[in-house]
């Protein structure tokens, strides 16, 4: 019997130590470092909040080369910035199909939406964007003279929740191209809305420099644009050449014009580069795609809280290039002087 008892003694003996070091090398595991920093948390952090996803509503008066660039363009450039559609906004794009009541419409709901921020290609919708929103900050392109549409008290000092990029043409350097293409030329047919505020300028602006170029403006303003291409012939045996200012209406149906010119042989001249892409001879003037970029830039600073509209000033473009198109020059039975096509920045063939 007592044989037997050692061993179990001798194996308690052995094992008791071990059983000691085991617990108290488990109580060192739970316990604060040596250098009393707190232990490491074992649980993943919480993840950051994610950002909130601004909306942006784009309401365009009629869809044409011209507003459909200045829209692609500020897209593009706001992308650049930043700010993707899809990604850190929402850009949510309407047409008023040329339908002032539409682009009331349009106001109305970006309104009710809350939006973050409007963009108002052309005259018409800038106008209804403006009267419908007194908060939300609203960008134009494309609006001719904004002080004139009553968009902004000044240039330099919007003074509300509005401003932007003004289209104004250099209408005088326009009307000198046609004195370039057709020396003998006196008169000249402007088709233009009667409704839009932007047209009314540039045809004024015409009628103030013409006598000094030896021209005379004849007008015929418009109410639709199935009235276009009445009108381009109401002018056929009375003019010497078509001018075609940035009207959207007149521009989304210059075919009509074009059609009526090129079967006179009378040389159009246009107020923008995507009406002679379409088919006039000649322009000098803006490019739309960049006046959006530079309305983009402007949509930067206001999303990022760095500015507001009411200290913006309307901003234009500085660079005009001459944008010619030889084709439509063969239609209309012209022949583009050399010259021109040296300074041209430039050439439809």
């Amino acid at each position: 019997m007592f044989k037997q008892k050692k061993p179990v003694k001798i194996i308690q003996s052995i094992l008791f130590p071990l059983v000691l070091l085991s617990v108290t090398a488990c109580g060192q595991q739970t316990t604060a470092p040596a250098n009393n920093q707190p232990a490491p948390a074992t649980s993943a952090p919480a993840p950051a909040p994610e950002a909130k996803q601004l909306t942006i509503g784009i309401s365009q008066f009629v869809e044409h080369p011209a507003l459909d660039a200045a829209r692609e363009g500020f897209v593009a450039q706001l992308a650049k910035n930043g700010y993707e559609d899809g990604k850190q906004v929402k850009i949510d794009v309407k047409s008023a199909q040329a339908s002032m009541d539409t682009a009331i419409s349009i106001a109305q709901k970006f309104e009710a939406d809350k939006v973050d921020l409007v963009l108002a290609i052309a005259t018409p919708t800038a106008q209804a964007a403006a009267q419908t929103s007194k908060e939300i900050p609203i960008l134009f392109t494309a609006v001719t003279d904004p002080v004139e549409a009553g968009l902004v008290k000044a240039m330099g000092k919007p003074g509300a929740n509005v401003t932007g990029t003004s289209d104004m043409n250099p209408v005088e350097e326009q009307l000198k191209l046609i004195k370039e293409l057709k020396a003998d030329a006196k008169s000249v047919g402007v088709i233009y809305s009667s409704g839009e505020v932007n047209s009314k300028v540039q045809v004024d602006a015409a009628k103030a420099v013409a006598d000094k170029l030896g021209l005379t403006i004849r007008e015929a303003a418009i109410t639709s644009a199935t009235e276009v291409k009445q009108a381009a012939e109401s002018m056929v045996g009375k003019v010497d050449a078509f001018y075609v200012p940035t009207d959207n209406m007149v521009v989304s149906s210059i075919a009509a014009v074009l059609g009526v010119a090129e079967s006179q042989k009378i040389p159009v001249i246009a107020g923008e580069e995507n009406s002679v892409k379409s088919g006039a001879i000649a322009t000098y003037g803006i490019d739309y795609t960049k006046l959006g970029e530079q309305t983009a830039d402007m949509a930067t600073k206001i999303l990022k809280g760095e500015a507001k509209p009411a200290d913006m000033p309307v901003e234009m473009q500085a660079e005009m290039k001459l944008v010619l198109n030889k084709k439509a020059a063969e239609k209309m039975g012209v022949t583009i002087p050399q010259a021109m096509l040296d300074r041209a920045g430039e050439v439809v063939e």
